[in-house]
């Protein structure tokens, strides 16, 4: 009995995938799903074949019956109707797969895996914002340097020079790719080598030695939440990436080691990472333990639980207290690598080590994340008292003032 229009609308969706005969070889095959999916079957060279026709949002019933009789046809002519479709896809796939996008999507799938969710998303909100929009429909092989340099001087026009040489590192290394592929002989992007504006290097904004009592003493005084107040103190004594810290999740925390295990998934260098907890350290976690013992995140969100903090907290909190353009969140691991540095305590690698950046192989690294653990053990307690004698500074200065007044 022949297919009609109702009964294929009325199909629903079972537990198991079933098939609509219409006859001829060709059915609708309905999947647990709900999709309704056109196949043709025939028999070529004594062996059952399938050939998928499209899906029924987009090919009609009577389009169906169209397509199958010409796969019929192409079949009594002793042509395989899939060789026939499958050079045609084919010849489709060379069409597009050479243009700038969809060799720019296949290297962010490729690299992805390697990044932070927060840093995949940034580079792929480059390319639709910037990259994509000018040149994304290109042959890979017909973009010239000019056209990376119009790209960048639009950039440039935003005063965004900092994001305009990014935007050229994010060209070159999708042509680099694109070379390995075969898809194209030449980088132009490697072209553009001093042809941009040289932006300023600003540091961020960080607190010396000497700005931390009062740092401390205005700390004391914010009259914000408890937890933001913790989580700032806990990212002076640690000194991590304040997305690493604000997404810590208990499970990560052992009190017995005096330890706190990042994973690799969410490091921005995908390597794991161990921060040795001070006394200091421990007595701030066993405080939010009491307050947010029963949630996954150390710093659970106030108004959604189930997430961690927001991002701009810690900010909000340093402004509100006057550090606006003075101190930063990201700023205190500048902090802590300055006075480390400068007190002759302890070597180079093991504070490079600490603060989590990369100079060597990823895959070294990998194995060597607990690399100088115990001189970072050390070194981290020594940073929690040199912070406590600072603390302990500011109350003496505050003790003064009310005395004065």
């Amino acid at each position: 009995m022949l297919l009609t229009v109702k009964a294929i609308q009325n199909a629903k969706a079972k537990d198991k995938q079933y098939k609509l005969n219409d006859g001829a070889g060709l059915y609708l095959l309905v999947t647990p799903t709900g999709s309704k999916c056109w196949r043709y079957k025939y028999y070529w060279a004594g062996k059952e074949k399938v050939l998928s026709l499209g899906m029924f949002q987009d090919v009609s019933l009577s389009e169906a019956r169209e397509r199958r009789d010409e796969a019929r046809k192409v079949k009594n002519r002793g042509i395989d109707p899939s060789d026939i479709k499958r050079e045609q896809k084919q010849q489709i796939l060379e069409s597009h797969e050479h243009n700038f996008a969809s060799i720019a999507r296949e290297w962010h799938e490729q690299k992805s895996s390697r990044w932070s969710p927060y840093y995949s998303r940034q580079v792929m909100q480059r390319l639709e914002n910037d990259i994509l929009p000018k040149i994304g429909n290109l042959p890979i092989a017909k973009i010239t340097a000019p056209d990376i340099l119009r790209i960048a001087r639009a950039i440039e026009a935003r005063d965004a020079i900092e994001i305009a040489h990014r935007a050229v590192t994010v060209c070159s290394q999708i042509f680099q790719y694109a070379m390995i592929l075969g898809r194209t002989k030449d980088n132009p992007a490697l072209a553009l080598r001093g042809a941009l504006k040289t932006a300023e290097r600003k540091h961020r904004p960080h607190l010396s030695h000497s700005e931390l009592p009062d740092f401390f003493r205005t700390l004391d005084a914010y009259d914000g939440g408890v937890q933001t107040k913790l989580a700032i103190r806990l990212l002076i004594l640690t000194f991590v990436r304040p997305s690493e810290l604000r997404c810590a999740r208990w499970s990560e925390i052992d009190f017995k080691r005096k330890e706190w295990r990042i994973p690799l998934e969410r490091m921005k260098m995908r390597i794991p990472h161990i921060v040795p907890l001070s006394c200091q350290a421990i007595e701030i976690l066993k405080t939010l333990k009491n307050l947010n013992g029963g949630w996954e995140y150390v710093f659970p969100s106030i108004q959604a639980p189930r997430k961690c903090m927001s991002s701009n907290a810690m900010l909000f909190a340093l402004w509100t207290m006057g550090y606006k353009g003075k101190a930063t969140v990201h700023g205190f691991r500048g902090t802590a690598s300055t006075i480390l540095n400068e007190s002759g305590l302890f070597g180079r690698d093991v504070i490079e080590r600490q603060l989590s950046h990369q100079e060597r192989s990823r895959v070294r690294a990998a194995y060597d994340h607990a690399e100088h653990l115990p001189a970072r053990q050390k070194m981290m307690q020594w940073w929690a008292d040199c912070l406590d004698e600072a603390a302990k500074s500011s109350k003496k200065k505050t003790v003064r003032l009310v005395a004065q007044k």
